[in-house]
């Protein structure tokens, strides 16, 4: 299950349901156990490979590759432009660029009508609850 609260937006004064997550992160280590349980692997050697795996992404991406792992999605990088955009594109150039970001598309399976079956990462039926209902309700005796 996941979690929102009510949002009111100051652009246009509405309100919107906004994605919030409960409790603390789950760690490498959380998920090195779990990993570990769900394979032949040790939950040391799990947590060394997870570890790396940072590093690993990061040195495909600077070489301009995106890297994609199979049951999980693609990473690649994308620039984060600085001010506004210039009228030709001899005047385009990297001083344009202020910063980088990693992206992420989760995988996708689809069917033969080329409709999305399923992501990873987002299972389907994925329930929505009112978090402050669901505080509410857990209040109550």
């Amino acid at each position: 299950m996941s979690f929102y609260k009510k949002t009111k937006k100051a652009i246009d004064g509405k309100w919107y349901p906004q994605g919030v997550t409960v409790g603390r992160p789950v760690t490498t280590r959380e998920v090195a156990e779990q990993l570990a349980r769900l394979s032949s692997l040790s939950r040391g050697d799990v947590y060394s490979v997870l570890s790396e795996l940072g590093g690993v992404l990061a040195h495909y991406m600077a070489q301009g590759r995106t890297v994609k792992l199979e049951g999980m999605g693609t990473f690649f990088y994308t620039p984060d432009m600085k001010g506004q955009g210039v009228d030709t594109p001899q005047e385009v150039s990297a001083r344009q660029i202020r910063g980088t970001h990693v992206r992420f598309i989760p995988e996708t399976r689809r069917a033969a009508n080329k409709s999305i079956t399923a992501r990873t990462l987002v299972p389907l039926g994925v329930e929505w609850l009112d978090i402050e209902e669901e505080a509410a309700t857990r209040r109550q005796p």
